[in-house]
């Protein structure tokens, strides 16, 4: 990236709303001789008297609910995302350059103009019906994060838990939010039932930093507060250090797995930082902005690990990457996961309750 960056929008990730990949036409700032000096962008501690940037909310009218996938390095075949977009803002997110497909920008738009899946619930019930439907976990919050602050409202990600409830369905968890806990009522009994299984993402545990990373996150502290709520409810909870930047976050490391732990958390996972598609830009130019620095650092430890470029798709490296500084970073989890009982196990949840609920005017089973 070689233009400056635009000026940062308060509580938002992305600097700027760079056009996607497919659009027939791109913008890039040039000077035109009538530029003023520079604006100096507000001090954080100023952004709560700015206006904002509202979110938009439209409504997706997919047809289908369930994305299958036949990746060999996920651990799931199938998932639901209850929203397109996603409103935390986390400026590295793997899934923004899946807003380009919608004809917008994977900077600010995927932050700022959302789509929700109202029928992903009853989409849901039509699927788990078929005569064909075999049953496996179904994975959530691995795109899009189902427990944004418009599920607040929405309560589409609520829908969808009570569902596999109904159907004791086993379904995995993956988010960013404390707002999770709102659902203990659903998820205590399916834990019971060793249907559930929770993580909560947690990139660090440095505050101001984790307010420009992911601006509408949950903080680190109602992160971890939610780990404990869950465990105290039965519900087995694991924590995810996701992603790792190296020379920013991955110091961090053994301080947030101790920090897990402490709450309750029985197991971990780390993925390395990917910047696929538009979020090599987004990122970078984050970075610059955010933290001028140390970007060039920062970025060279990356192309270290991806064999000189800013990522790999190939399976098995996209999510570790490779080379020494990743071998060490994957090292020091290992030891760390270790050390505070972490260590990988059979998490497997049980498949065999499964049993679509029966509706009036059904035919009884004989056995």
């Amino acid at each position: 990236m070689t233009t400056a960056p635009d000026t940062p929008t308060p509580k938002r990730g992305a600097v700027s709303n760079a056009v996607g990949r497919y659009e027939r036409f791109t913008r890039e700032r040039e000077p035109d001789g009538w530029e003023q000096a520079p604006v100096e962008p507000a001090p954080e501690e100023d952004w709560d008297a700015l206006p904002p940037l509202r979110t938009h909310v439209q409504r997706d009218a997919s047809r289908s609910i369930l994305a299958r996938n036949t990746s060999p390095d996920i651990p799931f075949d199938r998932s639901i995302n209850p929203y397109r977009g996603c409103e935390h803002g986390c400026v590295y997110c793997f899934a923004r350059p899946t807003h380009a497909y919608l004809g917008l920008s994977p900077g600010l738009d995927f932050e700022s103009r959302l789509f929700e899946k109202p029928d992903a619930p009853a989409l849901l019930e039509a699927e788990l019906r078929r005569k064909s439907y075999r049953c496996a976990p179904i994975a959530i919050g691995t795109n899009t994060d189902p427990y944004q602050p418009i599920e607040r409202d929405r309560r589409i990600m609520r829908g969808v838990l009570e569902v596999l409830r109904d159907y004791h369905h086993p379904v995995t968890i993956v988010t960013k939010s404390a707002l999770v806990t709102r659902d203990i009522d659903i998820l205590a009994p399916m834990a019971e039932q060793r249907l559930v299984r929770v993580a909560l993402s947690l990139t660090t545990l440095d505050r101001g930093l984790q307010r420009v990373l992911e601006p509408r996150a949950a903080t680190p502290g109602a992160r971890l507060a939610a780990i404990k709520a869950l465990v105290d409810a039965g519900i087995p909870a694991a924590v995810m250090v996701a992603p790792v930047i190296p020379a920013l976050t991955d110091h961090e490391i053994e301080r947030i797995l101790e920090k897990a732990a402490e709450a309750g958390a029985d197991a971990a996972g780390w993925i390395f930082l990917r910047l696929p598609l538009e979020i090599r830009d987004l990122f970078e130019e984050w970075l610059r902005t955010h933290k001028p620095d140390r970007a060039e650092r920062v970025l060279s430890l990356i192309r270290q690990s991806r064999d000189g470029t800013y990522y790999q798709s190939a399976w098995g490296k996209r999510m570790t990457g490779e080379g020494p500084i990743a071998q060490m970073i994957g090292n020091r989890f290992r030891i760390a996961a270790r050390r505070f009982g972490m260590e990988p196990r059979d998490l497997a949840l049980d498949t065999s309750l499964f049993r679509p609920p029966p509706r009036k005017g059904d035919q009884l089973a004989l056995l």
